[in-house]
């Protein structure tokens, strides 16, 4: 019988380590834009799992964002007024289905600021 040499023998023991710690994703991002009165997405379609929703107010009004799953009695998730040049972030888990957005705001959601992601399943 052979004898492995120390290092040979520690970077087999080492060896299943490095592939049991897989790094799970961060969470998905997607920027809500904002102005005078459009609502547009960096993204039409994420994963599903942890998101980070942010608005980015380029306008010259106020504006914030909704965000609510079409579906029966889901839940509305809102951020407060961003003001010109602010930013505002919703962070949550979205699962998979078509979720809305819009502004909150008196008149701003009939103007057109209003948009849909749409969120996949995670792939197997």
């Amino acid at each position: 019988m052979r004898r492995l040499g120390a290092g040979v023998a520690l970077a087999l023991s080492a060896a299943p380590l490095a592939f049991a710690a897989t790094p799970s994703p961060g969470p998905v991002r997607v920027q809500a834009s904002a102005d005078e009165f459009s609502l547009a997405l960096s993204r039409q379609s994420v994963r599903s799992g942890s998101a980070i929703v942010e608005l980015v107010n380029y306008g010259e009004d106020d504006h914030d964002l909704a965000l609510r799953r079409i579906a029966p009695g889901a839940r509305s998730y809102r951020t407060g007024i961003v003001h010109p040049g602010g930013t505002g972030e919703l962070t949550m888990r979205l699962r998979p289905g078509r979720y809305r957005l819009w502004c909150t705001l008196a008149g701003h959601r009939g103007r057109g600021m209003v948009a849909t992601l749409v969120i996949r399943p995670q792939a197997r």
